[in-house]
């Protein structure tokens, strides 16, 4: 994160003693990224968070690859992907390579019997459908539809859902999620051209401190495998923190569009990026203003990434039959653009409606055996007249 946060209670100074109204210690415990380099917040424990009392079981949770190397653009009927009530095991992964995973989950039911952490990736995850809390011991932050959560790597949360009709968009990345450097001055600021600022950003609230012990199961993924710990000690133990490395949202509603009198490229769109893929929002806005202007994206090269676009709501105007929670990919290598006649139909019209999320790869993307299974077999042949 580019900013500041803290919450609870702190000490003075860093690495010094701190002590409870009953002379007990705190726990400090570095949060921290690329080592000791990057992001970092320092957090203060009611009991030290290393207690592991036994490990249960560990499996693995890796997708299974249907196509290694692929080259066919695809249509992904998104909503076909099956509630489920456990969280974790409604998540499926549809594309994935050595940078980034990307898939649909349909939670029907809160996680209340254990606690979870990514210990390889930090998550997106952007709110299709449903809304309820998401509770770390960083503190909770309420969500709703359109929201994006970003969850760094390592960090233990619970997802707490007010409804049971769940849609989720996840992309697990390898790299730290960031707002893009354009946006930002040299000391992290985002500036006037930015199409968002600070304040859009939804800051965790509401720290819940539990002084308990026990048996607490938590789940850790790691290098496809999930092992399942238990710990002494509640892991929502943390009294205070301060720092710049910590759970945060976004609401694609706060996104505000960057327009033209032409048709402006895809990096306009752009809302957060790493070292080795990007993500876009594109939102309802005006069209060009040029007399001629051709609303329509020209034909383009996927030279150097794979495109995915998630297709939210609204008109997507450049594309014909795509509905909510279409998810399509267009390979690199191949050229795509609007389908016949999107160009045509285009022309005159004043604004769109469409909301959709757009994750650009720089490496090729795998596809998964859940994938083929929602795939409609044909969309690589949707450009013919």
């Amino acid at each position: 994160m580019p900013i500041y946060h803290k919450l609870g209670k702190i000490p003075a100074k860093r690495h010094t003693v701190f002590k409870s109204e009953k002379g007990n210690y705190y726990y400090e415990q570095l949060f921290g990224t690329e080592g000791f380099s990057g992001m970092d917040s320092l957090l203060y424990h009611t009991h030290r968070p290393t207690q592991v009392k036994e490990i249960l079981r560990s499996y693995s949770v890796a997708p299974k690859i249907a196509i290694e190397k692929n080259i066919k653009s695809l249509l992904l009927k998104g909503f076909e992907i099956k509630p489920t009530p456990d969280f974790l095991e409604s998540r499926k992964t549809l594309l994935i390579n050595g940078d980034c995973a990307i898939g649909l989950a349909a939670p029907t039911k809160s996680q209340t019997d254990y606690f979870y952490k990514n210990a390889d990736a930090d998550e997106l995850l952007f709110i299709h459908k449903g809304k309820g809390t998401l509770k770390t011991f960083m503190g909770n932050i309420q969500f709703e539809y359109g929201d994006y959560l970003i969850i760094p790597r390592g960090m233990i949360y619970q997802m707490h859902f007010d409804t049971t009709d769940n849609r989720i968009l996840y992309c697990e990345s390898f790299a730290p999620y960031y707002t893009p450097k354009r946006y930002k001055n040299s000391q992290g600021q985002l500036l006037e051209h930015s199409p968002f600022c600070e304040r859009d950003y939804k800051l965790p609230t509401d720290l819940e401190t539990h002084d308990e012990k026990g048996d607490f199961i938590v789940k850790i993924k790691k290098e496809g495998m999930m092992h399942e710990f238990v710990y002494a000690t509640h892991p929502f133990d943390v009294v205070g923190w301060d720092g710049y490395n910590f759970p945060w949202g976004f609401s694609i509603h706060n996104f505000e569009p960057i327009t033209g009198r032409l048709h402006q490229p895809p990096p306009v769109h752009q809302t957060f990026e790493t070292s080795t893929f990007v993500v876009c929002s594109f939102v309802p806005r005006l069209y060009d203003y040029h007399p001629l202007s051709i609303p329509a994206p020209y034909n383009h090269s996927n030279i150097d990434s794979d495109e995915v676009l998630y297709y939210v709501d609204g008109d997507f105007m450049s594309r014909n039959n795509i509905e909510q929670g279409h998810i399509t990919l267009h390979p690199k290598g191949i050229p795509h653009g609007p389908a016949p006649g999107a160009m045509e139909r285009s022309i005159g019209h004043k604004e769109t409606q469409e909301l959709a999320v757009m994750i650009d790869t720089f490496r090729p993307l795998m596809v998964t055996e859940e994938a083929m299974g929602i795939d409609d077999g044909k969309y690589y042949k949707s450009w013919v007249e």
